[in-house]
């Protein structure tokens, strides 16, 4: 938690120079400037980097809105909005039935907007000279519950014998369930011998950190790391030939499978009705698609774009 309380710190303190008042929504804040509009943002951390680009630039036009922006993951993020604690929830997944009725029971109704695309990445060591491909099956036996994979020839026998170190996205975050259920086919099903983490920067550095290790996280985490990680290319057949690597080209086509996925925010539709957030979500659906490429992911298409807009100004017209 130290470590996403020095991300939240640090993205309070970009915005803030640029102009936009970030602040950490902690409980019991006192001296509170009360002519500041707030809005209150958690969730996933792989949505986080355009959101906090967004809030930057926002944040330059209204200078008299705050937003405090926390990193907890997809599923924390929605525990949040169902308590009525928050504005606006960053998912790396959709939301489930079960949040939703949860939502719901609690009088919240919220508004789903399609934001992007990212192709989950599986990385390794630059070092690492035996693997630059591998099967959905392979990643399987790696990463399945009571896996039996110790050492990286328990997949290969020309691969070293040497334990493969595994880092990756802890059960609250929406890379989590997405990734399990992509590679493993359950969602939540996953070995007990990995290290998890909800903070990407962590997974990074322990990947990049043993020639030996092996991660995942979203595309925009290996283009800010990829001078000390390698992304795998992912095959979905029986070898790696034809397998396919993540690159936006690939991630927009469709071809990245089975790792390519969406991102979202879901704001609060009574949220929508504060001048602030609608001011913001709509900057966030027009100027601030232009940060999606900035912050490494795949802006939506044309049409994709309009449903996402058209969505959104039906829920504020209701």
């Amino acid at each position: 938690m130290k470590s996403l309380f020095r991300m939240c710190q640090c993205v309070a303190l970009v915005a803030l120079v640029a102009g936009c008042q970030v602040e950490e929504a902690e409980q019991g804040v006192s001296n509170v400037d009360s002519s500041i509009k707030r809005i209150a943002i958690d969730g996933s951390s792989t949505v986080e980097p355009i959101t906090a680009r967004v809030a930057e630039k926002f944040g330059e036009q209204f200078s008299d809105v705050q937003v405090g922006l926390k990193v907890t993951g997809t599923g924390t993020g929605f525990k949040e909005m169902i308590a009525g604690r928050i504005d606006i929830a960053n998912a790396s997944r959709p939301i489930k039935d079960s949040e939703k009725a949860d939502c719901e029971a609690n009088g919240i109704e919220v508004v789903e907007l399609k934001i992007a695309i990212d192709g989950l990445t599986v990385v390794v060591h630059p070092e690492n000279d035996w693997v630059s491909a591998i099967t959905v099956a392979d990643l399987k036996k790696i990463w399945e519950p009571e896996s039996k994979v110790v050492n990286w020839k328990d997949i290969n026998p020309e691969w070293p014998d040497h334990k493969i170190s595994l880092f990756g996205a802890g059960e609250e975050s929406g890379t989590f369930d997405y990734f399990t259920e992509a590679i493993n086919g359950k969602e939540d099903a996953i070995t007990d011998n990995y290290s998890p983490s909800a903070d990407d920067n962590v997974i990074a550095s322990g990947v990049a950190g043993d020639k030996y290790a092996m991660g995942f996280f979203g595309y925009a985490y290996y283009e800010k790391n990829k001078d000390k990680l390698k992304a795998l290319a992912i095959s979905t057949g029986e070898t790696t030939e034809g397998a396919v690597g993540p690159t936006p080209e690939t991630i927009e086509a469709g071809d990245y499978k089975p790792l390519s996925r969406p991102l979202f925010i879901y704001a609060k539709k009574e949220a929508l009705g504060r001048a602030e957030v609608e001011d913001f979500v709509r900057y966030y659906l027009n100027e601030g698609q232009a940060m999606v490429a900035d912050a490494g992911y795949v802006s939506l298409s044309e049409a994709e774009l309009a449903t996402t807009k058209a969505r959104f100004e039906e829920a504020i017209a209701k």
